[in-house]
């Protein structure tokens, strides 16, 4: 009798640790992707790969989609909870008065680069030639459509001018280039990296992917991908943010103490694509411009403004206290626990 009251406790109390304990430590998150393939974003898909975020006690499940502006639409629509895309949306946001916050920052630099279509590199010598072209962004509304917009007012070339048209990040925006369904098109790596290994005299017209790129086109350096969501939620789940931002930093660590080809044996195979050479090439690219700290850069925050400031009107005139679109203290807080 004593035996048998002794197993049903054990049982109850494991029910009770799993309905309890078990539930809180490991709670579930939605993070929306603005195109996995994309190495910009290899840190965020990384950390599952590795199980980080298990480790740090958060589940994850993964939504991808063709462009930043899709991902943020799902975490506004409530039908995910987190974006993993680049901070400057939480700036462009808060000049229509909604509340965003990135809380852990994993590129340095955001990867952009302007490249002529391999069919338009007799026509196409600079950014003024691209009145009245066809130019490929993402998606509509996405980072790499507001860095168009940029690098078109800075040569004094009317957007309005232009045809913009969404193809992707990862194989459609190769694709689209090759085949000449744009005459232009803002891309990332591995995508620019495999259409140059194929098109020996790829043109390109304005790069992002290192520091000196940077200082060139921005004037410093200019923070590119992050995890970031509205700020009622971070302030609704402080652990899981806590616990997505230890991830992604130790991911980071991770991603600093091991080799290119460590680093994409850990990752799918759809992501790699069937070149695997010219994915490696591009990883070896990409490798410094991925943050050692995962914290923001107030000055880097502060060129992202001025790039907008420029830009957009609506930004320019909406006084927009930054402060308040980037958190470094999960970060902080990571480092106190590694």
């Amino acid at each position: 009798m004593t035996a048998m009251f002794l197993r049903r406790l054990i049982s109850a109390l494991a029910a009770l640790m799993l309905m309890t304990g078990f539930a809180v430590a490991q709670s579930k998150v939605t993070i929306a992707i603005g195109g996995a393939s994309c190495l910009c974003y290899l840190p965020t898909v990384l950390a599952k790969q590795l199980g980080e975020y298990e480790k740090a006690g958060v589940t994850v499940d993964m939504v991808d989609f063709k462009g930043g502006s899709q991902a943020l639409t799902a975490v506004l629509g409530g039908s995910a909870d987190v974006v993993s895309g680049y901070f400057d949306h939480c700036v462009n946001l808060a000049a229509k008065g909604q509340s965003l916050q990135a809380f852990v920052v994993y590129d340095r630099y955001p990867g952009l680069v302007l490249v002529v279509s391999p069919k338009q590199v007799g026509s196409i010598k600079s950014i003024k030639d691209l009145a009245g072209k066809k130019v490929g962004v993402s998606a509509p509304g996405s980072s790499t459509h507001y860095f168009l917009n940029f690098l078109l007012k800075k040569n004094g070339v009317d957007s309005g001018s232009i045809g913009v048209i969404g193809i992707g990040l990862g194989a459609t925006a190769v694709a689209a280039m090759e085949q000449g369904s744009v005459d232009a098109a803002v891309m990332l790596d591995p995508a620019v990296t495999q259409l140059q290994g194929r098109n020996k005299d790829l043109r390109i017209l304005s790069d992002t992917r290192t520091q000196k790129d940077n200082i060139d086109v921005f004037g410093g350096d200019y923070p590119g991908g992050a995890l970031y969501t509205r700020t009622d939620w971070i302030e609704k789940n402080p652990k899981a943010a806590q616990a997505l931002t230890t991830a992604i930093v130790n991911t980071l660590k991770w991603i600093h103490s091991h080799t290119p080809e460590e680093i994409m044996a850990k990752m799918p195979d759809e992501l790699i694509g069937a070149d695997k050479g010219l994915y490696l090439a591009a990883l070896k690219n990409t490798i410094p411009m991925y943050s050692q700290t995962g914290l923001m850069d107030p000055k880097g925050a502060q060129a992202v403004l001025a790039v907008f400031s420029q830009s957009s009107p609506d930004v320019a005139k909406a006084n927009i206290d930054l402060s308040k679109t980037y958190t470094n203290r999960f970060v902080e807080a990571a480092g106190k626990t590694n």
